[in-house]
């Protein structure tokens, strides 16, 4: 049986960051009341999350069949620019997530698992059917959509927060410069 972390419509779920750009880890973080679950995970893996949080909006806003409110962008009164809450306390690395609508509460639903536990099946080398498995783990976070909609714009803000890219070859420039292929080699400071 499964940890589960779970999170229905709670005070506050945001991605967020700890370090310096370039050297920066990320987390999803989910608040209730007293009670906080932090999970760690890859920026591509926030970037796709709130990019595909967004299509799904999109999507659930376009559908005759919805019957609640779903805004085409975040409420200013659900803008949240606070660092993460502390203590920052790693529950797992995030693996495999998934992102559903659950169309009678009319919520987003976000569940992510551990990585190394993706797989749903095990095989045994003696046997030829896979056993079921089950993750050690799971963080279920379940947002209405003005909710889902403020992660989204928290999640882009905080990706879009890292190093300047160079307008040359597009890659990061740390603050001591980078190696530009498209200059040849020569060392580029500044993203003019």
């Amino acid at each position: 049986m499964p940890i589960v972390h779970g999170f229905d419509a709670p005070d506050r779920f945001v991605a967020g960051t700890v370090g310096e750009p370039g050297a920066r880890t990320f987390f999803l973080q989910a608040r209730e009341g007293a009670r906080l679950v932090t999970v760690a995970l890859e920026k591509q893996q926030v970037a796709a999350l709130a990019e595909r949080v967004d299509e799904l909006l999109d999507e659930v806003m376009n559908d005759a069949e919805t019957r609640g409110l779903v805004p085409a962008v975040a409420p200013l009164d659900l803008e949240d620019d606070d660092p993460l809450d502390v203590p920052i306390e790693e529950e797992f690395r995030a693996g495999t997530m998934t992102l559903s609508w659950d169309p009678q509460a009319e919520r987003v639903v976000i569940e992510v698992f551990p990585m190394g536990e993706e797989l749903v099946g095990i095989a045994d080398a003696e046997e030829e059917v896979p056993e079921e498995a089950e993750p050690s783990a799971v963080f279920v976070v379940r947002l209405d959509a003005a909710k889902a909609r403020a992660f989204v714009q928290r999640s882009t803000r905080v990706i879009g927060a890292g190093r300047p890219s160079c307008p040359f070859c597009g890659q990061p420039v740390d603050p001591d410069g980078h190696l530009c292929v498209r200059a040849n080699g020569f060392r580029r400071r500044d993203p003019v």
